[in-house]
């Protein structure tokens, strides 16, 4: 097993517009208003900050990136077949997150 995420792999996957995107995921967008377009280019410039290489039935990581506001997505990739997948998508705040949106505060 790797030891960690395939980050390259899932950026290919989205650049050639093979993503798929969970129902769960479309509807926090939804409820969120998080756009399609946000959550791509957090995959494509955004920084793994939480690999978890081992979820089933995919390796999946969160994303932060820093855009006009920050954004969390939780995505997967399935590396054989070229696919990636957006799990969730969400907005960190400082109650869960430290300042940096990368460091989970201890409850």
């Amino acid at each position: 097993m790797a030891h960690e995420f395939d980050l390259a792999a899932l950026r290919d996957a989205v650049a050639l517009g093979r993503i798929r995107w969970q129902l769960h995921a479309l509807e926090r967008m939804l409820e969120r208003s998080i756009s399609r377009e946000e959550v791509v280019g957090a995959i494509l410039k955004g920084q793994v900050i939480e690999p978890y290489l081992t979820d089933r039935p995919l390796p999946s990581c969160l994303l932060l990136h820093m855009g006009q506001q920050p954004i969390h997505v939780v995505a997967a990739v399935d590396v054989e077949a070229g696919i990636g997948y957006v799990i969730t998508a969400y907005r960190p705040d400082l109650e869960h997150f430290e300042a940096d949106y990368k460091t989970r505060r201890r409850t």
